[in-house]
């Protein structure tokens, strides 16, 4: 590595004009002893503090340019610096933080920064999991060192969930703290993923859903939540579910901005990451007449607030568990089998097939993926069929539930 011994910088502009070169080179800040800036080939920067520690020459990593701003990378100097007057090694200080020596590495502090570095980086809105680490983690294990969390410790955690009869949960907490711990080992803060101990297929057999509501289930749900007391918008929300196939998050995050009553169309920018990649994907919703109704009577309801389902405070929508919660309560009043709010989406597309509508209309109306080497050259919209089809959907929904039971409408 070659050192630009001529060249030397002060300010933050002189760092920013720094320009790669066939060979990576290193640059010494004219104002702090030791510290360094390294340009690659690539043109990434980063930060170096060199050092003598008796009598042998180190080298502190301090981090990259301009995730570490200049200001940032001299106070950082400069406290290594105090260290190393005292006769210790900022460099072994580091490496022992990074394999989890460190008693101050608490498994919640790893969490936040596994938050910070790898899921929101991802997901928008990570909601659910951070409900998982609040509720079913960091009260348990939040507290211990990283170093300290054992097999055995992980086994406690997620056979709690199967001790109250909650598989499926127990699966989503294991599925969470396998990737937190691989992201660990990645890092080198710990040697193995304790997790890897316990099979996936020991805490929960997955069991394919094919929940769906009949003509007459429809009729019976649809009935009691017309006379059910619960909020008038959860109802439009349910309803809403049913008539458009969007899914339960994209209710919750729907925003005024982005539905147009003159185009009839409802953008929704960000959906669930797709399964296999984790992208999420754009979607359009051609809003019937009955649907934009709704809308309009939601619109009364909301006001000025941005969100579609208006929540406790300015500015937000309804909780996570809002739907959940009202569909629950509303089942409660009928004799039906147990569903979810997602098997409404399951009993549009299964009436839609049975109805005879085209398998790759209905397939973009779910924003699912056409599958093998059709989805890799298929790439239609289906606007007008998908308009014609929500809009007989619309019809064919309203005229099962009968339109004695929508005059709240």
């Amino acid at each position: 590595m070659s050192s630009k011994t001529n060249i030397l910088f002060s300010t933050d502009r002189e760092v920013q004009n720094l320009k790669a070169q066939s060979k990576r080179f290193t640059v010494k800040d004219k104002s702090n002893n030791g510290l360094f800036i390294e340009v690659k080939e690539s043109g990434i920067k980063s930060w170096h503090y060199r050092y003598t520690l008796n009598g042998k020459q180190e080298r502190l990593v301090i981090g990259r340019y301009p995730d570490i701003s200049l200001k940032e990378a001299r106070q950082i100097r400069d406290e290594s610096a105090s260290m190393v007057a005292k006769g210790l090694s900022p460099k072994k200080e580091k490496d022992d933080k990074k394999v989890g020596k460190s008693n101050t590495v608490l498994f919640k502090d790893y969490g936040e920064r596994y938050l910070n570095e790898v899921v929101r980086k991802d997901r928008k809105n990570p909601y659910n999991m951070i409900l998982c680490l609040n509720n079913d983690i960091y009260p348990f294990i939040g507290d211990l060192p990283l170093n300290q969390i054992t097999v055995d410790k992980v086994r406690e955690v997620i056979w709690r969930k199967k001790d109250q009869g909650y598989d499926s949960a127990a699966n989503q907490v294991r599925g969470l703290l396998k990737r937190m711990l691989d992201y660990a080992v990645t890092l080198g803060m710990v040697q193995f993923n304790p997790v890897l101990s316990i099979s996936a297929r020991h805490v929960c057999k997955p069991k394919p859903r094919d929940r769906f509501l009949t003509d007459i289930e429809i009729k019976i749900f649809y009935t009691a939540v017309f006379s059910s007391r619960i909020y008038k918008a959860r109802k439009y929300g349910l309803l809403l579910s049913l008539l458009t196939l969007v899914r339960k998050s994209e209710l919750l995050n729907a925003k005024w901005e982005h539905i147009d009553f003159d185009s009839r169309i409802w953008l929704i920018p960000e959906t669930k990451g797709d399964g296999k990649t984790g992208h999420s994907r754009e979607m359009l919703v051609f809003m019937s007449d009955q649907v934009i109704l709704i809308l309009k009577q939601l619109k009364i309801i909301a006001g000025n607030e941005p969100y579609v389902f208006v929540g406790r405070k300015k500015g937000t929508q309804i909780s996570h568990n809002a739907f959940n919660t009202a569909q629950k309560n509303v089942l409660s009043l009928t004799a039906l089998p147990p569903f979810t709010i997602h098997d409404l989406r399951r009993t549009a597309s299964t009436h839609l097939h049975e109805q005879g509508f085209n398998s790759d209309v209905i397939e973009a109306c779910l924003n699912h993926t056409i599958k093998g080497v059709r989805g890799v050259y298929n790439k239609a919209s289906y606007k007008d069929q998908r308009t014609e089809m929500l809009q007989k959907w619309s019809d064919y929904i309203y005229k099962t539930l009968d339109d004695a039971y929508l005059a709240w409408l």
